[in-house]
């Protein structure tokens, strides 16, 4: 079996991965020296100066000044560092009326949100137009040319069905392609395009950096304007056969809460817009002027409710009913309660779900407040991108890897 035309053990292969290796060295650790990607490495100085050769004829790496400790000169004293400044991507998150997107780099660096409110006449512009426009304000507030972007990894309200390349399950999203999304995008834009429901985002930031980084498998639970799931098994994310593992929200209601809310045909109304206003009304959560509170304005009010509050322990119970599902299917060992809801009714919340589910079923599931509570879905996009952005780097490495020539022999440091 042949790679690219060479076998496995042939000295180009062998290249390429000892190339990559550096590479990746230097992406996670930051600027180091020939002896240090030596040493780290586990090659020879030799062999890490021919890397170094390689590399930089690629325009992978480049000089980065000279090593601060004391007594050391020459080729060994200089310090090398990866470009990640010509491969940019940008994550972007389109829920029902904000967009946020930030610049990704190889290395992972963090840069500036870019937050946008949404016009009702931009809420229907072409999906193309929404993403273009993300990635300029993104752009901007990083200082860096639009141009050099790549690649886009994009969450949305909508099931992705990777295998056909089309959403489904989305009740918005107006001037939005069905069909051939990603490749529609892709066309228009000029970059690759990565598109996955912000559900699924979201938890693979949590799998990374929050509260599922301990646990073997956990529920993610997003409310927001609607409501959806994330079920990350092992560190991998189960979507289903259509991508559509995790719409829970259809569901039609239990017999056993139609008490709650009569005018409720399936469990994702418990907990939309509509019911949350009408439940602080009836727990006395106003706006600040003393009216009725919306959606928005009753969501930064949960914080500083006490942790018995009625309305906390009457969301939980309604919370309770939409997890249920998932731990009679998936029995995940701990659920994370996301989204603007679930962000904003934090630890209190997830402790009021875990009375109601200790109390009146059988299950004793840990529920936890998120542990990323900011940007969750631009954090998940990141963490996607990087490894794409990753990948075309090493591509390139891949292409260009033997048509360097190796350094004569006399030449060698």
């Amino acid at each position: 079996m042949t790679t690219r035309g060479r076998t496995p053990g042939q000295p180009g292969l062998l290249r390429v991965l000892n190339d990559r290796a550096a590479l990746e060295l230097l992406l996670d650790d930051g600027p180091l020296t020939r002896n240090e990607i030596a040493q780290r490495t586990g090659l020879s100085k030799p062999t890490a100066a021919e890397i170094i050769r390689r590399l930089e004829a690629a325009a992978l790496i480049r000089e980065a000044g000279t090593a601060p400790q004391a007594g050391r000169r020459g080729p060994s004293a200089v310090v090398y560092e990866a470009i990640t400044d010509r491969d940019l991507g940008v994550a972007v998150d389109v829920q029902l009326v904000d967009v946020r997107s930030t610049v990704v780099d190889a290395a992972g660096r963090t840069f500036p949100v870019a937050t946008h409110t949404m016009s009702p006449a931009e809420m229907r512009a072409p999906g193309a137009d929404i993403v273009a426009a993300a990635i300029s304000r993104a752009a901007a507030a990083a200082g860096v040319d639009p141009d050099l972007v790549t690649a886009v990894s994009i969450g949305v309200q909508a099931s992705v069905d990777h295998a056909t390349d089309t959403l489904i399950f989305t009740d918005g999203l107006p001037g939005w392609p069905r069909d051939r999304v990603a490749a529609t995008l892709s066309a228009a834009l000029g970059v690759r395009v990565v598109i996955e429901n912000d559900a699924n985002l979201a938890a693979i930031a949590e799998r990374n950096m929050g509260a599922g980084r301990t646990p073997g498998s956990f529920a993610l639970f997003w409310m927001a304007e609607g409501l959806g799931m994330a079920l990350d098994l092992g560190g991998h994310l189960h979507t289903g056969a259509s991508g559509a593992a995790g719409e829970i929200g259809y569901l039609g209601v239990p017999a056993d809460a139609r008490s709650i809310d009569p005018t409720a045909t399936i469990v994702a109304d418990l907990i939309s817009e509509s019911a949350i206003i009408a439940l602080a009304a009836e727990h006395g959560i106003t706006a600040p002027d003393g009216t009725a509170a919306d959606w928005r304005q009753v969501l930064p009010q949960l914080p500083g409710l006490p942790e018995q509050h009625p309305f906390t322990t009457a969301l939980g119970e309604r919370v309770g009913h939409n997890v249920l599902p998932a731990l009679a299917v998936a029995d995940p060992e701990t659920v994370v309660l996301h989204g603007p809801t679930g962000i904003a009714g934090g630890p209190a919340l997830a402790a009021a779900v875990t009375a109601w589910l200790r109390t009146r079923t059988r299950w004793s599931t840990a529920v936890v407040a998120p542990g990323v509570p900011d940007t969750p879905v631009l954090h998940g996009a990141r963490h996607v991108l990087i490894d794409v952005v990753r990948t075309a780097l090493a591509d390139r490495l891949e292409r260009i890897s033997d048509d360097v020539p190796a350094p004569d022999p006399a030449e060698r440091p």
